[in-house]
């Protein structure tokens, strides 16, 4: 099956020209699979000796920025899930760009974090790993599958530092207002960073009417953590779209409101598949403060992301 045909038109606007040819190619083939240790449960070493005994061979992902993250070949992951590690929750399969984000957070112990859409959980498990299961983790999700499968996955990986809550992320920033020091909100999206040629259903839900209406939907959510967010605090949005409906108009409407007391910070990352932010989409001109963030373009082991990290200022 083929990409829907206004999205690759879309694409094309978005994306560096003399790369677009390369980015749909990764629609095509199953990528690389990627996985990491779990810090609450085990070391980079002990896993990789767990590894080795099972006959997994893995490479490394040498990022100065996150360490104990490997990849394998799509064959191997079978092998993989079949592990004692998998089963145990000594690892944890997710991909590079989802692993990104709450690294860019940066949580510390002790500290007051929220993870506003939280299932399945990879990045809220990561957050519970760097605070070292200390401070308070509260995770929002507001679909009850969904938020079941976050308890579940929360449980397994050994976290317990985490406070969970089956409610509408839009409602939490007037419910604890000035609560947080720092949030993550990976928001709900079209998702179109992972679309299948090779699996229909991935793609069978969206169009651009689709878009639209999610770009309202992560709006409410950004305002919603900005009256959550202490001053001082920070905030980082993420998606796994390319539309710019999705991520840079929902910052520009945050700006747009609350400007004055937000700054955008620049961004570094360990690979060099990223492109700078759209200045201009139809009519819509954005601010300038949205060239710190980042949009991460797809490659054979990396989806295709967008993160922006704010600072709500004093």
């Amino acid at each position: 099956m083929s990409l829907p045909e206004a999205f690759t038109e879309r694409l094309e606007k978005i994306v560096p020209r003399e790369q677009f040819e390369s980015i749909i190619r990764t629609f095509d083939a199953p990528k690389r699979v990627t996985f990491r240790f779990n810090p609450l449960k085990t070391s980079p070493e002990e896993l990789e000796a767990e590894l080795a005994q099972e006959g997994i061979a893995y490479e490394r992902v040498g990022w100065d920025i996150l360490s104990g993250v490997y990849r394998i070949n799509p064959e191997d992951k079978l092998r993989l899930t079949q592990s004692a590690a998998f089963y145990e929750g000594r690892l944890y399969i997710q991909n590079l760009s989802s692993m990104v984000a709450p690294v860019l957070l940066a949580p510390r112990p002790e500290e007051t974090i929220l993870d506003l859409a939280a299932a399945p959980g990879g990045k809220t498990l990561m957050l519970a790993g760097m605070m070292e299961n200390t401070g308070w983790l509260s995770a929002v999700e507001l679909q009850r599958e969904r938020f079941f499968r976050l308890c579940d996955n929360l449980k397994h990986q050994g976290v317990t530092n985490a406070h969970t809550y089956m409610t509408d992320g839009r409602s939490v920033g007037k419910k604890c207002p000035l609560m947080f020091d720092r949030i993550l909100l990976d928001a709900p999206c079209s998702s179109e960073a992972r679309f299948k040629t090779h699996e229909p259903k991935s793609m069978s839900y969206w169009s651009v009417h689709k878009v639209k209406e999610t770009s309202k939907l992560q709006r409410r959510l950004l305002l919603s953590a900005f009256d959550a967010l202490k001053p001082g605090g920070k905030l980082l949005y993420s998606t796994c779209s390319f539309s710019p409906e999705e991520n840079e108009s929902p910052l520009q409407h945050l700006l747009e409101r609350h400007g004055e007391h937000l700054k955008t910070i620049p961004l570094t990352l360990p690979f060099d598949n990223v492109q700078k932010p759209l200045t201009r989409w139809g009519k819509e001109i954005y601010d300038e403060r949205i060239q710190n963030a980042v949009r991460i373009l797809p490659t054979d082991t990396i989806d295709g992301f967008f993160i922006c990290l704010l600072e709500k200022l004093e």
